[in-house]
């Protein structure tokens, strides 16, 4: 379980196609903090510590995961977002956060305001939903939408945000994982069985 508060940015050094799988490679400050068979989030995707050297650390995304989110695209020296499971009794600056991305969505305008930055993110129709001033976690940074619509929505992100996560190099056309709020996921499929 996660909060959707970055810990980190890591850089990927290397990524290695292994029967189907990925092996990632990356360089952060917190490697030397992390144990192996510990369970990380990168860009919202919850990958497991395969192995540690100095700096660097290794985690395997297997078939599901590369179908599912971004990490097919992700090439070598692209920074990704980071944090570490959150410890029971600690506070929850976010909100709940699985690290199982439920779909892709796309950046599709991106607008620097006085002070802030907005993005808008556009998502395939499907049973996601978002609310005004609900939770939706965009590679794995949690976030308030501030404009909902049936398959799109707008955040915005402060100068804080912007400079220690990979907001600093979302694009318009770069897709991004998304992890929609677990309470709304519980709702909408319970109004539509007993609905």
């Amino acid at each position: 379980m996660f909060t959707g508060i970055i810990e980190n940015l890591a850089k990927i050094v290397a990524i290695e196609n292994s029967q189907g799988n990925l092996n990632i490679t990356l360089s952060s400050s917190l490697a030397s903090e992390l144990k192996v068979d510990q369970s990380v989030s990168h860009n919202g995707i919850c990958l497991t510590v395969v192995s540690i050297n100095n700096d660097q650390y290794t985690v395997t995304a297997i078939e599901e995961t590369i179908n599912k989110t971004t990490i097919n695209k992700w090439q070598k020296g692209d920074l990704i977002n980071l944090e570490r499971a959150m410890k029971i009794g600690d506070r929850l600056d976010g909100h709940m956060i699985q690290g199982h991305v439920d779909q892709i969505g796309k950046c599709i305008k991106s607008e620097t305001k006085n002070g802030s930055w907005e993005y808008t993110i556009e998502y395939e129709k499907s049973d996601n939903i978002t609310v005004e001033k609900g939770s939706i976690a965009i590679n794995g940074v949690s976030l308030t939408v501030i404009d909902s619509m049936s398959n799109g929505f707008k955040v915005a992100i402060i100068p804080y945000t912007y400079k220690h996560t990979s907001f600093q190099n979302l694009e318009n056309g770069n897709d991004v994982n998304l992890e929609f709020d677990i309470l709304g996921k519980y709702l909408t499929k319970m109004a539509k069985n007993y609905g």
